[in-house]
């Protein structure tokens, strides 16, 4: 792996948690503590993150005036870069979820995209707001594709504002598959993009199953609102490596914890 690869990959991983150690880089990108030690240094003397002992820490953000103000966002194409395998293993086990003649609503982000990439060549309808979806299956005539209007994201190849959600009010689906940026750790669903929300919320109230799809690095979780509280989620679909803790709350609360 590229030292510009293994350095954007570091940084996604401190973005989301917050702080990594020298071992977990090293279990994750299946390098040598040593080359990890070395990018760390590098990547503390560019100003990208906290060298601390035993790890790297994200440099945090200085307050703003606006307290509502949405984080910077990280472009979609950047964020599909740099996910990890556990992505790919959380997306193929939630499309073992899906039976034929099902309606599916996929929405928006990196790890329904890679669901959609899962139903290819399946007898289903998919319903979304997300660009990322329409480009895996806008090819596949077994798939009756449904894509919902609304207001161009070009940072992020998604639709959304209230014409999504208008869309969203008028369909019933058999299963929907969401994604967050963070799970707290009572089980509640957050996301950071404030303009995303409205539309995650159509979706859990258009759908008869409602599946959260989430990595380990969406534990613990943070976010700008609460898109839900637990009790709106039937299924979560999870990484291994997830919090133990928050998924032993969120199965003590009735839901259904699959691991990937």
């Amino acid at each position: 792996m590229l030292a510009d690869t293994r350095h954007a990959r570091i940084l996604s991983r401190v973005a989301d948690v917050g702080e990594a150690s020298v071992q977990d880089l090293s279990d994750w990108l299946d390098v040598s503590t040593a080359t990890i030690r070395r990018d760390l240094a590098a990547l503390d003397a560019q100003g990208r993150l906290l060298r601390v002992r035993g790890g790297g820490r994200a440099i945090p953000r200085p307050p703003t005036e606006a307290p509502f103000e949405e984080a910077e966002e990280r472009p979609f194409q950047e964020v599909a870069l740099t996910s990890h395998s556990s992505k790919g293993d959380v997306a193929r086990r939630a499309a073992e979820l899906v039976a034929d003649g099902d309606i599916v609503i996929l929405d928006i982000g990196t790890t329904t995209s890679l669901i959609a990439r899962q139903l290819r060549g399946r007898a289903v309808t998919v319903v979304t707001a997300s660009l990322a979806v329409l480009d895996e299956l806008r090819d596949d005539p077994s798939v009756e594709l449904v894509l919902l209007g609304g207001t161009l994201r070009r940072s992020y190849h998604s639709l959304v504002g209230p014409i999504t959600e208008m869309g969203l009010q008028h369909l019933r689906a058999t299963i929907a598959f969401v994604g967050t940026s963070g799970i707290a750790p009572d089980g509640t669903v957050l996301d950071t993009t404030v303009v995303e929300v409205p539309a995650k919320r159509a979706i859990i109230a258009s759908a008869a199953r409602v599946v959260l799809v989430a990595d380990e690095t969406k534990f613990p979780g943070t976010g700008l609102l609460s898109v839900c509280e637990p009790g709106s989620i039937h299924t979560l679909v999870a990484s291994k490596r997830s919090d133990a803790a928050t998924l032993s709350t969120l199965s003590d609360l009735g839901i259904e914890v699959i691991y990937a």
